[in-house]
C-alpha cells in the first residue's frame, strides 16, 4: 500500500468509495452519491488551498482517501483544520485509515495548522472514532440527534487534536486560504 496525493485521475475511485459511504453508513450526511466531476472539483478545491488530499493506492487501486478541509469560511479560523477519512469496505481493518489520517496530520503540521478537528458521523462509529483516537485526538464533545439519515436520528461526534503546540502559542505564517473557491 502505498499513500499519495490524489489527482483528478481518482475521481471515479473516490466516487466508488464515497458513494458506498453515503448510500450505507452515517459517517457522511450526504444522501446522494456525488458524480466524479463533483468529486474532483472538490479535491482540486483542498488541493488549491495547498490542503492535502490523499488516497491509499495498492495493485492500481484506491483503498480510500483522506483530507483535511477548512473548518469554517471566518478568517479567525484559518489555522484550524477538518480532517475527513473514507475507507474501502474490503480495506477496513488494514491500517488504510491511520496510514492515510498520519500523512494529512503531518501535512497539516508542515503548514503551521494549531487544531484538527473530527466531526465524526454517528456516536456508534467505533472505528472513526478509535481511529482518531490511536492518533492523539481527544474528546470534545457530542452533538445529539443534528442529521437524520436512514430513517433515524444521528448523532455527531467532536474530537480535536492540537498541533503545533496548538493554543499555547501565536500561530506562525497566514494560515490556510479561506477565500471563495
Amino acid at each position: 500500500m502505498i499513500v499519495r496525493a490524489a489527482t483528478p485521475e481518482d475521481a471515479e475511485g473516490l466516487v466508488a468509495i464515497y458513494g458506498h459511504h453515503v448510500l450505507n453508513g452515517l459517517g457522511t450526511f450526504e444522501e446522494t452519491p456525488p458524480i466524479a466531476g463533483e468529486m474532483e472539483r472538490r479535491r482540486a478545491g483542498i488541493a488549491a488551498r495547498g490542503l492535502p488530499y490523499v488516497v491509499a493506492e495498492e495493485d492500481g487501486g484506491l483503498l480510500g482517501f483522506a483530507y483535511a478541509g477548512p473548518f469554517r469560511p471566518r478568517a479567525a479560523y484559518r489555522y484550524t483544520v477538518e480532517d475527513s477519512v473514507y475507507v474501502a469496505p474490503r480495506a477496513v481493518g488494514r491500517g488504510v485509515g491511520r496510514a492515510m489520517l498520519a500523512a494529512v496530520i503531518e501535512a497539516c503540521e508542515g503548514m503551521g495548522v494549531r487544531q484538527m478537528v473530527a466531526v465524526i458521523g454517528d456516536s456508534g462509529n467505533a472505528a472513526s472514532i478509535g481511529l482518531h483516537r490511536s492518533l492523539g485526538f481527544t474528546d470534545a464533545g457530542v452533538g445529539t440527534a443534528l442529521g437524520f439519515k436512514h430513517g433515524r436520528w444521528v448523532d455527531i461526534v467532536w474530537m480535536q487534536k492540537a498541533l503545533n503546540g496548538g493554543g499555547a502559542t501565536e500561530p506562525i505564517g497566514p494560515g490556510i486560504d479561506l477565500s471563495d473557491r
